[in-house]
């Protein structure tokens, strides 16, 4: 069997296959087998470079900038994804006015690299007197410009995707566009966008670990800092593992709320249908919008 696109390998493509996945294997675990013996013969993983992480104050500090972190991430999501749905209406907008200065602000700040956007935030904002800017409040700015920029991208291409006749069903029944758009487009759009926009939450949480540059002491800040102690023998390794190990942790449990949310906000495929009760209860309701498009009394129709 075959098809235009793909043909079934035969008995020595197979085996061909079966012998470069066992070498590649071989060779990826040599890799990591060296790998791990350097560090070992380096002392990376001695119990005098772990003692560091055994101090209550270096934990403290540890569950710090581990909230620093997620304080970061939970301002910078929630900023970006009002931003993302306020850029996105107005890249959907019918008046060029509106439409065109909205585009250039989303081109802008999404060419413009998250980290150059917190340098200019916490170093070129202070000469020109601006005196508010904060760690906190550079590495939310940042974060906030551009993944609002992508997520109204993201919010746009998914109201667009949608079959025009969602749209022209939402003006039929006498809805306004900031009706048809809060509540039938947008709603579609969010649901079928929803990967996407997880993905680039955790994008957001991940980039937070870019404040160490501007001196926002969240985990690779800290991590940084800890590696560095040549006290106790420069525990880069140490350091390395337990702070990507949070980090992990962290993405997988932003990765299981939104699988949560998906789950919740899908709609169920089931429609039950109507009975005679049903029917005459639906007759009832159309009544007076019938009624008032006709020009008569809000009451049913006689």
């Amino acid at each position: 069997m075959s098809s235009v696109l793909y043909d079934v390998p035969g008995p020595r493509a197979i085996r061909r296959n079966r012998i470069l996945g066992v070498v590649t294997i071989l060779v990826i675990a040599a890799l990591l087998t060296f790998v791990v013996y350097q560090f070992a013969q380096t002392g990376q993983f001695s119990a005098a470079k772990w003692r560091i992480f055994s101090f209550p104050l270096v934990q403290q500090k540890v569950l710090e900038a581990t909230i620093a972190t997620l304080t970061a991430f939970g301002m910078a999501a929630v900023l970006s994804l009002v931003l993302g749905f306020v850029l996105a209406i107005g890249r959907l907008s019918q008046h060029a006015w509106i439409r065109l200065p909205v585009t250039w602000f989303i081109e802008l700040f999404r060419a413009i690299p998250v980290l150059i956007l917190m340098m200019i935030m916490y170093y070129g904002l202070p000469p020109l007197g601006v005196t508010f800017v904060t760690p906190l409040v550079a590495v939310v700015t940042g974060l906030t410009l551009y993944n609002g920029s992508v997520l109204a991208e993201v919010f746009r291409a998914g109201v667009e995707s949608l079959p025009s006749g969602q749209k022209e069903a939402g003006y039929a029944l006498g809805l306004r566009k900031s009706g048809v758009m809060s509540l039938i487009l947008f709603p579609q759009a969010i649901r079928a966008m929803m990967p996407v926009i997880i993905s680039q939450l955790v994008v957001v949480l991940k980039d937070t670990a870019l404040g160490f540059i501007v001196t926002f002491q969240e985990l690779l800040y800290l991590a940084k800092f800890y590696g560095a102690q040549v006290t106790y023998g420069s525990p880069i390794i140490p350091a390395t593992i337990v702070f990507g190990t949070i980090y992990i942790v962290l993405c997988l449990i932003l990765a299981g709320i939104a699988k949560w949310v998906e789950v919740r906000t899908r709609r169920s495929p089931k429609i039950a249908k109507p009975g005679k009760g049903d029917a005459d209860t639906l007759e009832a309701a159309k009544a007076p919008f019938i009624g008032q498009q006709m020009g008569g009394t809000a009451g049913p129709i006689q």
